[in-house]
């Protein structure tokens, strides 16, 4: 099955552009600000003019809401970027030396893993301060330690097979043998690993937003929002809701993308089609 007749694919990377469009699209045509305060239209309903309300603030929920997707797409999409590349080049290097360069390697990583994720973000933030670029160190500390392992695994089972050697034979360099031959056919489960990266990057944010130690206001994240929101909660639900909700089918389309393509992955190891 390829990617084009996957529905589960399909359905997220639909649910995602609509998304992405919404949140870069609209806020462009409409005459609020993200940070605009207005006393006079505190905490309204929703209405024409405001499609999911004003916070306490007066400041419009739909435009933070579209802008805090932005935010939390910007970090996903750039952890998972960085842990990637430098997961790649970690495990390909660990993977094609071997031995002892191999057991170095590796042994650095579970040392790096054996502290949780979030402690490294925390005290990154505690230091240079909240903001987009400390979380991102902060994700980035330990996040691409899973992407290093399973090209590892992926650059030991292939640096063997026949049309390895017979590049070696031909006169190829070890650079050349990685990036031409064994990383294109280790692209699928590669690519699957980066896809789940981003919810996981996404929720984290969010979780150290909601608990006040994320980014800070008047900046705009889904965590942000709904930290921003636990206090009029039972009076104004929907402020929570709503970006809520939105954070839900962010994570579900991001998370239906990588179902898909694992599954596409799968049919192509069982098949010997290629994916397209």
């Amino acid at each position: 099955m390829s990617v084009r007749k996957n529905k589960m694919f399909l359905t997220g990377a639909v649910l995602l552009c609509i998304l992405m469009a919404v949140s870069w699209i609209v806020p462009q045509l409409l005459p609020w600000s993200s940070t605009e305060m207005h006393a006079d239209i505190r905490n309204m309903g929703m209405s024409k003019e405001h499609f999911f309300g004003t916070d306490k603030f007066g400041r419009d929920l739909f435009v933070r809401v579209c802008y805090g997707t932005r935010l939390s797409l910007f970090i996903g999409g750039a952890s998972a970027l960085l842990n990637g590349i430098f997961g790649i080049l970690y495990g390909g290097i660990a993977g094609y030396a071997g031995r002892s360069v191999d057991m170095i390697l590796m042994r650095l990583a579970d040392i790096l893993v054996s502290i949780p994720s979030l402690l490294y973000v925390i005290l990154i933030m505690l230091i240079f301060g909240a903001d987009e670029r400390s979380i991102l160190l902060g994700l980035c500390v330990s996040g691409w330690i899973d992407t290093a392992r399973l090209v590892r695994g992926e650059v030991m089972r292939l640096k063997e097979r026949e049309f390895c050697i017979a590049s070696r034979l031909f006169g190829a360099g070890s650079f050349q043998v990685f990036f031409r031959h064994i990383l294109p056919n280790a692209a699928g489960p590669v690519i699957v690993n980066l896809t789940y990266l981003i919810p996981q990057s996404i929720f984290t944010e969010t979780f150290l937003s909601f608990v006040g130690i994320g980014i800070p206001a008047p900046a705009a994240s889904l965590g942000t929002l709904i930290q921003a929101s636990r206090s009029q909660m039972q009076v104004y639900p929907y402020q929570m809701f709503l970006p809520v909700f939105v954070l839900c089918v962010l994570i579900l389309a991001l998370n239906m993308m990588g179902a898909g393509l694992e599954a596409c992955i799968k049919n192509r190891r069982g098949s010997g089609s290629a994916l397209s």
